[in-house]
């Protein structure tokens, strides 16, 4: 019976689409991670924005030239106020650093190589005893079929075991390269040696 929900249920997983503004969903504890921190820090953001903004405004109303003529000569040297404005930003970027510290060390390791990417899996063995691998190079633009993502589609992707504990040994035959999974928060520049 579950196998004819799940053939008469179409599944969808989340990829990249033109002109979408929000994360993939997240396949890892890593990218929830990384998409609880954005929020975090999207809401100090918030909150900065408008502290700010209600500042300027009222600065711009009750000091402008029209409605006053009063010097504020005692506005530039105020204790108060520059203890307010140094330490109110140290503990912002204290709320901020200690959920990026916990995400900094959920982190993996990854490698690649120019034009294409090859895979290894050395824990897993072939018919004649040796560790699989492959190469994947992504698919020309000529060869595209509908619903087919430009330089983001490849021949052999490659695939991950799921529920399990995956490392990543990532490394350059030449130049530095970029190795991305934005489904598991993972972006990891691959530097020769």
């Amino acid at each position: 019976m579950n196998f004819l929900l799940n053939w008469l249920v179409p599944v969808y997983n989340d990829a990249p689409e033109p002109w979408k503004l929000s994360f993939q969903d997240g396949a890892s504890p890593t990218f929830e991670g990384i998409t609880e921190l954005h929020d975090t820090i999207f809401f100090y953001l918030v909150v900065i924005g408008v502290g700010v903004f209600w500042i300027m405004g009222v600065t711009m109303i009750n000091f402008s030239e029209s409605k006053s003529q009063i010097v504020y000569k005692h506005f530039n040297h105020g204790t108060l106020i520059e203890l307010v404005w140094t330490i109110t930003p140290a503990f912002i970027l204290i709320a901020i650093a200690f959920p990026s510290f916990k995400l900094l060390y959920l982190m993996d390791e990854v490698n690649g190589a120019q034009w294409y990417w090859s895979y290894e899996y050395s824990d897993y063995l072939n018919e004649e005893g040796e560790s699989l691998e492959f190469d994947s190079y992504m698919v020309p633009e000529s060869d595209l079929e509908l619903g087919q993502l430009r330089l983001l589609d490849v021949d052999a992707p490659v695939v991950v075991p799921v529920d399990t504990h995956i490392r990543f040994i990532v490394t350059a035959n030449d130049v530095i390269h970029d190795f991305a999974v934005p489904s598991l928060g993972l972006k990891i520049d691959a530097t020769p040696g």
